[in-house]
């Protein structure tokens, strides 16, 4: 099914569950089977299962989850991938050690990890049971997030038998935002829909243009005995908005969406005019105010309060493609920082949503923790700890010292609360406080950062040390000024992580000065206003993904947010030229591009 933004997907996706429920749940019951509904996030996996009123017919998960409760019952394949996962760490290690050009400080530190490697091989043989947890500790047999997939994906590939036991167990799977499905994971079911001899279904659901993220899948492909399902309709938006996401959307593949959000008058349901405006304002240091100045426009203009509230309930959103004016404005411009400038792709990737590495171990599990024990939620206390607590492991409870290790472990808590509250405290001691707690056990990517304090634990040649150490060196303050921002409790959203919400009041804020880091967007070159580099020609031209079609799909996730009212805000070098270039795009009426000259004088 490929259904643009707005025209029910989800909804399409949950009658398919309910008519498969009201059809087969009998003989499905007799099998001992279930249906399968895979999505993104664990937000979307809680309102799917709302909408099937958590019927015990279907299994709903994100990815990861799915994919371990596949492979886990396969143990003794799961240590073989292990083993030879663990052997490939140390082929790497030892390629990187023998290079001519590698310092003598790494080949110290290469040499200490292959040591540690073959520790860990010898511990595998002894090693019978393996687990899923949020950090990675193979030799302990623990597979973080990563490894479940790559593991799962790679043991689909190799064994008949594990593709005949999944399409056995899920006759049905569902797939949702499948262009943002990594195409390996994709490939693995298609692989089981293939090759089993067991009747099997699979749909996946979801939209090209709307990918954002770069390992997407995008377009899933559609070979002979597949059925494509179009959905051209969309619900949500008003016509003066719809006009605008058709214009951003129709250069790209084509479609036109139809129909725009209606609403009942006098008993006769009529469209939704709305409106939908572009702002051209010159980029200097008074962003915040002119903002400011927008949102009153539109109060006076539109005859209404709830453009200038900051309350949620006025549903209003900023959409920003970076987070810096909202760290900067929410308190946490040194994490932005730390993640975001110059950081490789596997930390700053994670920051549109809190998924980085770095920010996980705090997010869901050290945070949660220190306000379970502030709020006195003993059992939610006792829930986190049992999943993340070494101490908590049966081996360390036995015996008479059961109780020792309980008050121990209180008392720790009680000290990791304390500190959370001190904003002063800095995240590194945060997590070395925990680690000597034995609260946790640390992912393995934490060892090289965790060996010395500031710039003596980075690595010149490790990608990801600068940003990780200047990560640590952040106060907890800023963390929760993040987390803050992260779920939800702030105007500001990232372009990026809105897509599937919707809101009354949207604001789509456009700087690429602001966002010269995501160099994978560009608006200048999208409206034309800045000259393509040879490396995009090079790519329009091949036909393979570029900054063009990236910013047009970014581009229209914001813009179809909007259920009444869109503002695109641009901050330019040139308004007079930009304006040249937004009216000969198309996208906009003249009479709805604002330019700063007429925003001052209609707030004179």
């Amino acid at each position: 099914m490929v259904a643009g933004a707005g025209s029910g997907k989800t909804t399409s996706l949950v009658k398919a569950l309910a008519h498969i429920a009201q059809t087969r749940r009998r003989d499905l019951h007799t099998r001992g089977q279930r249906i399968a509904c895979i999505t993104y996030t664990e937000i979307a996996v809680n309102e799917i299962w709302g909408d099937v009123g958590n019927d015990p017919l279907f299994h709903v998960s994100t990815i990861h989850s799915f994919l371990w409760t596949v492979v886990r019952p396969f143990q003794i394949n799961l240590k073989a991938w292990v083993i030879a996962r663990v052997q490939e760490k140390i082929n790497e290690a030892q390629a990187h050690h023998d290079r001519p050009r590698t310092r003598q400080a790494t080949r110290e530190r290469l040499v200490a990890d292959i040591a540690r490697y073959h520790q860990q091989l010898l511990d595998l043989e002894q090693r019978a049971h393996f687990s899923y947890g949020a950090g990675s500790d193979l030799g302990r047999g623990v597979l973080g997030h990563s490894d479940v997939i790559t593991a799962a994906v790679d043991l689909i590939d190799q064994s008949q038998l594990l593709r005949d036991v999944v399409a056995s167990r899920y006759p049905v799977v569902f797939i949702d935002e499948s262009q943002d499905t990594r195409p390996e994971i994709v490939a693995a079911f298609r692989s089981i829909a293939e090759t089993t001899p067991v009747q099997f279904c699979l749909g996946f659901f979801g939209d090209p243009m709307q990918k954002i993220y770069t390992d997407g899948a995008g377009a899933i492909e559609v070979p002979e005995g597949w059925r494509l399902i179009a959905k051209p309709e969309n619900f949500r938006c008003p016509q003066r908005v719809l006009r605008v996401v058709n214009a951003v959307r129709h250069p790209g593949d084509g479609l036109v969406q139809t129909r725009g959000r209606m609403a009942w008058a006098d008993d006769v349901l009529v469209p939704v005019e709305g409106s939908a405006r572009v702002f051209l304002l010159a980029a200097d240091q008074l962003r915040s105010a002119k903002l400011g100045k927008v949102r009153e426009w539109l109060r006076r203009t539109n005859q209404d309060d709830h453009w200038v509230s900051e309350d949620r309930a006025a549903d209003v959103r900023v959409l920003v493609v970076v987070h810096r004016m909202a760290a900067t404005r929410l308190g946490f411009p040194n994490l932005y920082s730390a993640l975001n400038d110059n950081a490789p792709s596997s930390i700053k990737e994670g920051l549109k949503d809190g998924s980085s590495w770095p920010l996980r171990v705090f997010l869901t599990y050290l945070v949660p923790l220190a306000m379970a024990v502030d709020e006195d939620r003993a059992f939610d206390v006792m829930s986190l700890l049992r999943g993340q607590c070494p101490l908590l492991a049966p081996a360390r409870l036995g015996g008479e010292g059961a109780n020792v290790t309980l008050a121990t472990l209180q008392a720790s808590t009680n000290e990791l609360a304390r500190r959370m509250r001190s904003n002063d405290t800095s995240l590194r001691d945060i997590l070395l406080f925990a680690a000597e707690a034995e609260m946790l056990q640390l992912d393995e990517a934490w060892s090289r950062h965790l060996a010395a304090e500031g710039g003596e634990a980075i690595d010149g040649e490790d990608p990801e040390a600068v940003s990780v150490s200047a990560f640590l060196d952040c106060r907890v303050a800023e963390l929760k000024g993040y987390r803050h921002y992260l779920e939800d409790l702030s105007p500001f959203a990232t372009q990026q992580g809105v897509k599937g919400a919707e809101f009354e009041r949207v604001v789509v804020l456009i700087d690429d000065e602001e966002g010269q880091n995501q160099r994978q967007f560009s608006y200048g070159k999208y409206f034309g206003m800045a000259p393509l580099s040879e490396t995009d020609q090079e790519n329009i031209a091949a036909g393979e993904d570029n900054v063009i079609d990236r910013t047009r799909r970014l581009f229209y996730v914001c813009c179809s947010r909007a259920t009444r009212d869109l503002a695109v805000v641009m901050f330019v070098p040139d308004v007079a030229a930009a304006r040249a270039r937004v009216e000969a795009a198309g996208i906009f009426p003249p009479e709805d591009i604002i330019d700063e000259g007429t925003l001052e004088a209609m707030l004179a």
